[in-house]
Parts: structure tokens; C-alpha cells; sequence
């Protein structure tokens, strides 16, 4: 399967630039390149095999076609929907938040 370009949004931008920030302030600069490196693994992971993605806050959320992919050594999700020519990531969020709540956001694409 041809890998699809990976689209996230401004939201899950936002996510991302405020746990490499949370990274640099609590831990190390190290730390947060191994954050963008998970995140990098995760969108190519996605990218080739969307289908593997969990659809477990799909159903609870009533969001068909959201599905979410853990990254490695990070306790963050990507949440993602896969489209026809792209995938559409939603949000990057840390898996001890209230999920349900934190994706209920306004979003503003």
C-alpha cells in the first residue's frame, strides 16, 4: 500500500509544539527530539497502515473512522481519520487526559 501524506491540524500542531515545550522544561532537550522522533515513527506508521489504529474512541466518541495510535517510549496518542488521498490528524494528545472531553474542543481548520 502507497503511503498517504499525513495532514495534521492546527490543533494537533498546537498539541505537539506544547509537549515538545513541556519536554523541554520538565526533562531534557533530549528528551524532546525522542518526543518528535516517537511522533515521526508514528505518522509514518500511519501513514502506510492506517487501518491499524485503534477505533476504540470512535465508538465512544461517535466520530466514525477516528482511530488513535500510541507512541513509542511517550504516553501520547495521534488521533487521526484516515480521508480518500490524505490522513487527517486531529489531535496529539497525552493518554491520561480526559479523552472524550479534550476532543470535544473547537477546532479551527
Amino acid at each position: 500500500m502507497k503511503a498517504k501524506p499525513v495532514i495534521p491540524r492546527e490543533q494537533a500542531n498546537r498539541d505537539v509544539d506544547d509537549a515538545v515545550a513541556y519536554y523541554l522544561n520538565e526533562a531534557t532537550e533530549a528528551v524532546a527530539l525522542g518526543f518528535i522522533d516517537s511522533l515521526e515513527q508514528a505518522y509514518t506508521h500511519i501513514a502506510r497502515h492506517p487501518a491499524t489504529g485503534s477505533p476504540h474512541y470512535a465508538h465512544e466518541l461517535n466520530l466514525p473512522g477516528l482511530r488513535s495510535w500510541s507512541l513509542a517510549h511517550y504516553p501520547y496518542l495521534v488521533f487521526y481519520v484516515e480521508r480518500p488521498d490524505h490522513i487527517d490528524v486531529w489531535r496529539v494528545l497525552h493518554g491520561q487526559r480526559d479523552i472524550p472531553a479534550w476532543m470535544q474542543e473547537p477546532d479551527d481548520v
